[in-house]
């Protein structure tokens, strides 16, 4: 088993290299004939997608997890659409960052190139394993795909659509590898092997997060937790405000960016915490509240000191009244997870303080956390939103899954 791993990395290695040096029009090609062939396979990938389900619900799956599983015609499209944004961006390859003469008359250009072999670990998303194909491979990489087991009828669909448009295209069907097993220590040999694997990427739950942290020996961007707050300020339009509320938590409540926490300052209280309770309740949303939102929200249950910074992943929302901006950045400096913050007012003041000090991987004013996604940013799609600080940070699109190196043209120089 070690030996057959050991190939199926290697192969990806060499992939990579072929996928290196194609030129925009031949990626963007593959990308368009994916988009193509997925668009003219619905039906097929419906029905892969229900044979996941049956199996999910028939193993107890119930809730977000299995939201997060099904695949609809909606989806489907926006993964077509997706395909065809990222086809349609500027070619991160080649592209020049610095370009400037030393002091010793050598032309010096640092420009971006591709980091060579990505692992993509996740859980039950079939969606993720196009968007990681199609970013890793507009920016020059070779991917290795782990997907969830419950997705395993969806993703070999999927995945198989990929290799067909890459095999048409006359390109190493290795440039994407997926893997089925769901053997941990199969997936613990992978994530030593950094002979032949540049990046790994996990996104999923705490368990897996913290699975990939401890074992592996390869530069590793994480997402751990979607944490996100909402902070209603003193001056706000609270029409519009409770509106941006409960769409950030009801339009879909079990993604990293549906809203976890919402701050509401204590000067609009009582206009503001009734109306929201109102429509949360309307759309079955449960409060969870300190003891003067308890007051203001009939409906509202007690919060525990547990409460303050959970990922609920349910249609469940944390709320909490506070004296000042002062005291919601405080609240969110302590509770937050580096993922995603928004401010609602209409005081530019506020809102540059807020946008200075809050240092979330996205900070948004006057709009909903759920724009936190890279299809949303115009990033056509993105491979997962990196609540570390190194390297990426925030909606992990083409720039994102590429490195930058410098080419140096001399005249004979010697030193």
């Amino acid at each position: 088993m070690t030996r057959a791993i050991e190939s199926t990395a290697a192969a990806a290695r060499k992939a990579a290299g072929a996928v290196a040096i194609l030129t925009t029009k031949q990626k963007n090609a593959v990308l368009l004939d994916l988009a193509a062939r997925i668009d003219q396979s619905r039906t097929t990938i419906l029905r892969a997608n229900q044979q996941d389900l049956d199996a999910a619900t028939a193993n107890g799956v119930t809730g977000p997890k299995l939201k997060r599983l099904t695949l609809s015609a909606d989806s489907i499209g926006q993964m077509v659409e997706g395909l065809r944004q990222i086809a349609n961006l500027p070619d991160p390859i080649g592209g020049v960052t610095k370009d400037y003469a030393a002091p010793s008359g050598l032309a010096v250009r640092k420009q971006r190139c591709p980091i060579g072999v990505i692992m993509m670990i996740y859980e039950a998303r079939p969606n993720v394993t196009i968007d990681a194909f199609a970013l890793c491979f507009k920016a020059g990489n070779a991917c290795i795909l782990k997907g969830g087991r419950e997705a395993l009828h969806s993703n070999e669909i999927l995945a198989t659509l990929a290799r067909d448009a890459l095999g048409a295209a006359g390109i190493p069907a290795e440039a994407l590898t997926l893997l089925t097993t769901s053997d941990r220590e199969t997936v613990k040999r992978l994530l030593a092997m950094e002979q032949y694997i540049d990046l790994v990427i996990p996104r999923g739950g705490t368990e897996l997060i913290r699975f990939v942290h401890e074992h592996a020996r390869i530069p590793t961007v994480q997402h751990f937790h979607g944490v996100c707050h909402i902070y209603v300020d003193k001056d706000v339009d609270i029409d519009k405000a409770v509106h941006v509320c409960a769409t950030a938590k009801t339009s879909a409540p079990a993604t990293c960016n549906a809203a976890e926490a919402v701050l509401v300052h204590e000067s609009v209280a009582d206009a503001f915490v009734p109306m929201l309770a109102r429509r949360l309740q309307t759309d079955g949303v449960e409060i969870h509240g300190d003891a003067r939102i308890c007051s203001l929200a009939p409906n509202a249950k007690p919060a525990t000191d547990d409460d303050w910074g959970h990922e609920y992943l349910d249609l469940i929302v944390a709320m909490k009244v506070v004296s000042s901006l002062d005291a919601a950045i405080e609240h969110i400096h302590q509770y937050g997870s580096n993922h995603t913050e928004a401010i609602l007012t209409t005081n530019e003041t506020a809102a540059a303080e807020f946008t200075q000090r809050v240092q979330s991987s996205c900070v948004l004013v006057n709009a909903s956390t759920r724009f936190n996604d890279g299809f949303q940013l115009g990033l056509g799609a993105e491979i997962g939103i990196s609540t570390s600080k190194i390297h990426a940070y925030g909606p992990m699109g083409l720039e994102e899954l590429t490195t930058q190196r410098y080419v140096v043209q001399g005249d004979w120089h010697t030193r």
